[in-house]
């Protein structure tokens, strides 16, 4: 290999694993490397003129390092390659990799800087950037501790600022049958819808109070109905797909996608309960934003998250994903065929056929075939969390009033929520641990049918606490129950 200042972090690292501890033991800011997704991200961009000035490092002395370093490690006699580094700039002014340039240009959004300036600083900085390092700028924020919503709020900044660039590498692309494809078919539904609605907000918008009433509302109920669909679409993303990236180190984007998912829900509920109610007219500005918010993340799926995800993941992994979808279900179409999710991975938390043997319970025995037909026939839905908080097991009802997918198995009950639940559910986790709850109930209505909804610590004969189990229950019946009726009647 011919090693010069222009060499790339990720080049070398691929040639020579090995050299990752030399690096961390070279500059504490080199510990940025223990990330594999930053390794993947920044290391394809990151130059080792850029890299030994981050670290404070004299670059001829640095390469100097490497070539001994790998000199000893495998007898490999290095070639030094002298090129013009492109550096006009200070070392002071210049060190920085590409991705610390990036915060910076995020953080000053942050402070309020004046958008085209930073526009400006960024096409003087890179020609071009792709997905993943948006990601890995998104994570690198929340990691220094820039809380998830403040993350949220530049999200549509981070796009602006990135836009020019993104769209000279075009959407992902994807077979057909592929979950990436079929995610975009989605889109391209959603896009319709949108279509649609846009004349009939134009239109009632310079209507009467009388013809908005007569004409307009129910059309934009219809529409308003037909989007919320899109609720699928985003619970596939969250069940399959983003499992799958936290595997592989990213959490930040998803965890930021997330949130402004459930605020497009929350625009989908606002807004038909404007429509139902008195303020109708309310629900034009409401659909106006919801629009927005969901043209504004397909963007953002097609080129960023998606073109990410197909970069790390692997061919086992979306077999997993596409294993997956049909459990929850699709957004307005049907999946194309071609592409196949396979018969060699099992999907998550899918055993070996049970032998014959039966499980001796405190109370008789069960074969693991009955203990799964007795578990998916009780008129409750479970699921369990162990005592290490990852999902173990939840029943496969016909009827599911909350949608899962096997891809949640093994994942941080933590990551199954949204952002913004998460500080009650790391609550009831703590309060059942440490003995101070023995119950945590919650009841909400959905779909015109309640909800009741029941967490209970589990403990074993000695009282250690080993996980918490769900209970949820559709009791829109029970609750119409009145006197009595006996087995006999």
């Amino acid at each position: 290999m011919v090693l010069g200042p222009k060499t790339k972090i990720d080049d070398l690292l691929s040639s020579y694993p090995f050299l990752l501890e030399f690096f961390l033991g070279q500059s504490p800011r080199f510990k940025i490397l223990k990330n594999p997704v930053s390794r993947k991200t920044i290391g394809k961009v990151a130059t080792l003129t850029q890299v030994a000035t981050f670290g404070g490092l004299p670059l001829d002395q640095f390469l100097s390092d490497i070539a001994a370093e790998i000199k000893a490690e495998t007898g490999e006699d290095i070639a030094f390659k002298q090129e013009d580094t492109g550096v006009r700039t200070p070392a002071k002014e210049s060190g920085e990799t590409r991705q610390e340039v990036l915060k910076g240009i995020i953080k000053d959004l942050h402070d309020g800087v004046d958008m085209e300036v930073l526009k400006q600083r960024f096409r003087e900085l890179v020609k071009d950037i792709d997905a993943s390092e948006i990601a890995a700028m998104e994570q690198a924020l929340i990691e220094e501790g820039m809380p998830e919503s403040e993350i949220k709020r530049l999200c549509d900044v981070h796009v602006e600022v990135f836009k020019e660039s993104l769209e000279d590498q075009g959407p992902a692309q994807a077979p057909p049958g592929h979950p990436v494809q079929t995610f975009m078919l989605e889109n391209r539904a959603a896009e319709e819808i949108i279509r649609e609605t846009a004349p009939i907000l134009d239109q009632a918008r310079d209507s009467s109070e009388e013809d908005f009433s007569r004409h307009y509302q129910g059309d934009l109920k219809r529409l308003l109905d037909r989007l919320a669909d899109i609720d699928i679409h985003y619970l596939r993303k969250e069940n399959q797909l983003f499992p799958l990236l936290e595997e592989h180190g990213v959490e930040g984007p998803s965890q930021v996608m997330w949130a402004l998912h459930d605020d497009i829900r929350d625009a989908i509920k606002t807004a038909g309960a404007e429509l139902a109610g008195s303020q109708g007219r309310q629900a034009l500005n409401t659909i106006d934003y919801l629009i927005k918010s969901i043209s504004d993340m397909i963007y953002k799926e097609e080129n960023i998250l998606f073109p990410m995800a197909m970069e790390l993941l692997t061919d086992a992994d979306w077999q997993k994903v596409g294993r997956g979808e049909d459990d929850i279900g699709y957004a307005w179409i049907e999946p194309e065929t071609g592409w196949s999710p396979g018969s060699t991975v099992a999907a998550a938390g899918e055993e070996a056929a049970p032998g014959p043997a039966t499980l001796k319970l405190s109370t008789g025995q069960l074969t693991p075939e009955q203990v799964n037909l007795i578990l998916t026939h009780l008129p409750v839905e479970l699921s369990f969390v162990d005592e290490n908080d990852e999902v173990r097991y939840y029943s496969q009802v016909p009827d599911k009033i909350f949608p899962r997918s096997p891809g949640v198995i093994g994942r941080r009950v933590q990551k199954c929520h949204p952002p913004a639940s998460l500080d009650k559910v790391q609550k009831i986790l703590d309060d059942f641990r440490s003995g101070r709850s023995d119950v945590a109930d919650f009841w909400l209505e959905m779909k015109d049918r309640f909800i009741y909804i029941r967490y209970f610590p589990v403990r074993d004969a000695d009282g250690v606490y080993r996980g918490t189990l769900e209970v949820a229950q559709d009791v829109t019946e029970l609750r119409k129950l009145t006197g009595e009726k006996r087995l006999y009647q």
